[in-house]
């Protein structure tokens, strides 16, 4: 059987960490903040680590 390819579109949106969990940056952060709350805004701060099916999902099409 053929090795799996890496699917690019998944690999520049999420990454692995050093203890193999996916993490990826929270949606609504592009562009006009001005417009967002601080409140809104704290809530979308950073990053987030995926769990369950979806975790499962992303190592699949990350070839991990």
């Amino acid at each position: 059987m053929p090795k799996m390819k890496t699917h690019k579109g998944a690999a520049k949106r999420f990454k692995k960490t050093g203890s193999g969990k996916v993490s990826t940056t929270k949606a609504w952060r592009g562009h006009n903040r001005h417009k967002k709350s601080a409140t809104r805004w704290r809530r979308v701060n950073g990053k987030k680590t995926l769990t369950g099916g979806n975790e499962k999902r992303m190592n699949r099409l990350l070839g991990n």
